[in-house]
């Protein structure tokens, strides 16, 4: 078996491979069970075997295991090997189940089997022309045909591809960013009452610190403290204050001393519990201590619950990955949230509480702030002594009056001091103070003589000089007043004895924050941060391991056949890849375009050397000693799909073999590199050894009947393959909730960085088999459906664009080789100018298969293209292949039957 024929990895929904041409190499029995261990959709089972020619009948039994586990569709892809000119097949591969493509001609000149196979192979294995063509070989005769073939293979260069890969996991994983900060208007309302550290609704007329309690008892005591102070302040600073004794009895400094000593209690009595129940755990022990302190906490609130935390991290990180934010940035994001939720405890919030009741907040608040009355002296002076004048200009008493208004005015200034409210009654507390009165006294006199002088040479009436003195004694009371009342507000500013209610105010802010957030919301928080920090370091760990994974070498692509001379060939130049479209068949080549007249002519040279056996198709030689198919390993001497087999137990293939175990075929497996047969003339006689994708150092020619197109890549390609990782990593996800919900702790991220693997193997797969225009395999199991309901444009990858904004290749040629009319002369068969005489002569018996990929008609401009398409097209799911296979019947004496009993063993 080649494995450079086969498919590197079965397919989900394609016919199953096989290849049973070297039996010698190992255990045909174990290519059979690996082949009925792989799974099937939709009960459909069907096989692909590739058999030389006059093998049929020896693997009879072969062939019935394969049928013997239910209905099962098998199509032969015959190799002739020695030249033969007649096929002897078995029962088992007749229609409708079965049929026998006889392939005659599988070398051209510079071009290998392998070349020649493994796009026939890619073509037949695509269920729909699978099919086709069993349904085509069930209406010749005797269900066997010979190929001719015209196929065009859309695909992209090595370059387009390897940069979309490379965009794509790059789209997926993104930079490495910083953590950030969480804020409460960028998660869901169950997280965001975690981090704004408001007060549920349902709290908000919960009494924390009870009267009754230690704590409550400090705060009545302090706002009563306040409120007194308060009090003997509004008595204080009114005329009644100054002019009577209602402030004697009133001690400002006194209140404003017992406010500092209760708030100071106050703060000690709540730090004394954030001490004592620290813990970042709510336990039934701390209730009792906050209990004992004065603090009553209540039932969990009903806005929040450990059990809606999950959920609610779910939905921000599917809401995240669907704004799409790639898989470094969630990350940020989540580890942020973890930061900003983790429980700390109690006790970290006294460096808060200091902040808001500490020492030096409590040594203003008692400080002796000094008492200054009178504004200033200069202004004090001429005021006074302005008043004096004007009482002074009584004639003849105004030498008494004006100096007295002056007297009075000292008079009012001493009785301000002698009464300022920053000192006790007693005299303990004294913050001290001036009033100005000697200003006021010396202006008063002075005032009150010149006004007298002023007075006697005016000679004033008596009215006059009454009302000028009433002025003058009004205007000195009343400025008193003015500047008593501002001088105690001025003191009680600075003082500031109310600013112990603010004080209280946030500590009990704080004290219900703490009781909310840190002990209530301690569970609930330790979840949130656990689980917002395993998800974190779960998609760090998967964008880690996309990059480490996905930007390696990529898998041996479908159409890359790299072929390279092996050390006994003798024509070093016949290997490399090739780019370009193949041309034209050259008339004289080993497989040449034919038509119906060509069968007659040169009957006797095409029948003179039956007897005579033609080379045999070239061979692939041993593997080499590494173990890999080929001759230097793309992916280097470990696994191709590194450490975590992408088809391990979670994949849909089961085991790690993707056709079950190895057994007794060794660890390459049925299905791994192939040792020549013993038929094998490359292995005994030299030639050419495969040497793996892109290796040679010459582009490999072509088939004649296959046309390459590539191209750089269309504008969607990209896009697309980020949303099936994208896609993927949410299904990914949608296994892990459930186990962070138990316990975030032990969440395993090797397991998901192994899935995260398998998507990007299987993403790759389908970039290297059809640009990544068939969907992603469905996945029907899902645990919470309407988790992902919102997001079912990331989830739901059915939609695909069409081939040519994945490829960059526009499909008109495919559409005019398919909508050409019938015309033998278009396909190439895989036979040459010596075997036409095997076939049928009746051109009406062939039987044409015309398959176009589905996505290369979707899309407007396809719309147009594909109008007036023949209803006899078959358009395949998957697949960058398009084209027309023709199946042409044999002889009616060409094909034998032999019967079970005439057999023999394989």
């Amino acid at each position: 078996m080649s494995a450079r024929v086969l498919p590197e990895r079965p397919l989900p929904g394609h016919a199953v491979c096989l290849d049973l041409r070297t039996a010698g190499a190992y255990d045909p029995d174990a290519v059979v069970r690996a082949a009925l261990d792989a799974p099937q959709p939709g009960g459909e089972r069907r096989f692909l075997v590739l058999d030389e020619a006059d093998r049929l009948v020896s693997h009879q039994l072969l062939y019935e295991r394969l049928s013997s586990y239910g209905p099962a569709h098998i199509v032969c892809l015959a190799v002739e090997v020695r030249g033969e000119r007649s096929v002897r097949r078995t029962l088992t591969l007749r229609p409708p189940a079965a049929g026998v493509l006889w392939v005659f001609g599988t070398t051209e000149e510079g071009v290998p089997a392998e070349a020649v196979l493994r796009p026939l192979v890619d073509v037949l294995s695509t269920p729909e022309v699978f099919d086709a063509v069993l349904r085509a070989l069930g209406e010749v005769v005797h269900g066997v045909a010979v190929p001719a073939v015209r196929v065009l293979e859309h695909d992209l260069t090595d370059e387009a591809r390897a940069r979309a890969w490379r965009q794509a996991v790059e789209g997926l994983t993104g930079p490495e960013v910083p953590a950030g900060t969480a804020s409460a208007d960028q998660v869901p309302p169950a997280l965001a009452l975690l981090l704004d550290e408001g007060l549920p609704r349902s709290l908000a007329d919960h009494r924390w610190l009870p009267a009754q309690g230690r704590a409550g008892l400090r705060l009545a005591t302090c706002d009563e403290a306040v409120q007194d102070a308060v009090d003997g302040y509004h008595r204080v600073r009114g005329a009644a204050g100054l002019l009577t004794g209602a402030g004697r009895t009133v001690d400002l400094p006194g209140d404003i001393e017992r406010v500092a000593g209760e708030l100071e209690r106050f703060r000690i009595a709540v730090a004394d519990a954030f001490a004592a129940a620290g813990g970042s755990r709510l336990t039934v022990e701390h209730r009792g201590v906050l209990r004992d302190r004065g603090i009553e906490l209540p039932e969990m609130p009903r806005e929040i619950s450990r059990a809606g935390i999950v959920p609610a991290l779910r939905d921000h990180t599917h809401e995240l990955i669907g704004k799409g934010l790639p898989l470094r940035s969630v990350a940020a994001r989540l580890a942020a949230l973890s930061a900003r939720t983790a429980p700390v405890g109690s006790a970290s919030r006294l460096a808060r509480l200091d902040a808001i009741c500490g020492p030096e907040r409590l040594r203003r608040l008692g400080g002796r702030y000094p008492f200054t009355a009178g504004g200033s002296r200069p202004v004090a002076f001429a005021v006074t002594g302005l008043l004096a004048l004007l009482a002074g200009v009584w004639p003849v008493l105004g030498w008494v009056l004006g100096p007295a208004v002056g007297v009075l005015a000292a008079g009012l200034a001493h009785l301000m001091l002698r009464r300022r409210p920053n000192r006790s009654p007693d005299g303990r507390i004294d913050g001290g103070g001036a009033a100005g009165a000697a200003p006021r006294l010396f202006g008063g006199v002075l005032g009150g003589l010149v006004g007298a002088g002023l007075g006697q040479f005016l000679g004033l009436p008596l009215w006059a000089g009454a009302v000028a003195l009433v002025v003058s004694v009004a205007a000195v009371v009343l400025l008193a007043l003015r500047d008593w009342s501002r001088a105690v507000d001025d003191w009680w500013a600075r003082a500031d004895p109310e600013d112990a209610w603010r004080i209280l105010r946030e500590v009990q802010s704080l004290v219900v924050t703490t009781a909310v957030h840190d002990w209530l919301f301690a569970e609930v928080r330790h979840h949130c941060s656990a689980g917002a920090g395993a998800v974190a370091r779960l998609l760090r760990g998967l964008a880690d391991t996309a990059d480490a994974h996905g930007r390696g070498p990529s898998p041996a692509r479908g159409p890359g056949y790299a072929y390279a001379p092996s050390a006994e060939s003798d024509d070093a130049a016949e290997g490399g890849f090739r780019r370009e479209s193949a041309g034209p068949p050259v008339p004289d080549s080993g497989t040449s375009s034919w038509s119906w007249e060509d069968w007659d002519k040169g009957a006797d040279d095409v029948w003179s050397d039956m007897d005579e056996e033609l080379p045999s198709p070239v061979r692939p030689s041993a593997p080499p000693a590494n173990g890999s198919p080929y001759a230097s390993d793309p992916f280097g001497p470990s696994d191709p799909f590194g450490p975590s087999d992408p088809f391990g137990p979670s994949d849909a293939f089961g085991a790690s073999d993707p056709f079950g175990p190895s057994g007794p075929v060794g660890p390459a497996g049925p299905f791994g590199t192939s040792a020549p047969s013993d038929r094998d003339p490359a292995a005994a006689g030299g030639g050419a050894a495969w040497a793996g994708p892109a290796v040679g150092p010459e582009p490999v020619p072509a088939p004649a009947w296959l046309e390459r197109r590539y191209g750089d890549g269309g504008p969607l390609l990209v896009d697309t393959l980020v949303g099936d990782l994208v896609a993927g990593t949410l299904l990914i996800l949608d296994r892990c909730w459930a186990g962070i919900e138990r316990d975030p702790g032990a969440v395993v991220p090797a397991v998901h960085e192994e899935r995260i693997a398998e998507l990007l193997d299987e993403t790759r797969v389908r970039l290297e088999r059809d640009v990544a225009a068939s969907p992603p395999p469905r996945y029907d199991g899902l645990r919470d459906q309407d988790a992902l309901a919102g997001l079912a444009a990331f989830t739901d990858r059915s939609d695909r664009p069409d081939a040519a904004r994945l490829t960059g290749v526009a499909p008109d040629a495919v559409a005019r080789l398919v909508l050409a009319e019938d015309d033998p002369a278009r396909t190439v068969a895989l036979c040459g100018p010596e075997h036409m005489r095997l076939l049928s002569h009746d051109p009406l018996a062939a039987r044409q298969v015309r398959f176009v990929p589905e996505a290369m008609r979707r899309g407007a401009a396809g719309d147009d293209i594909w109008r007036g398409i023949a209803e006899d097209v078959v358009w395949t799911g998957a697949g960058r292949h398009a084209g027309i296979l023709r199946l042409v019947p044999l002889r009616a004496d060409v094909v034998h039957t032999v019967r079970a009993e005439e057999a023999g063993e394989p």
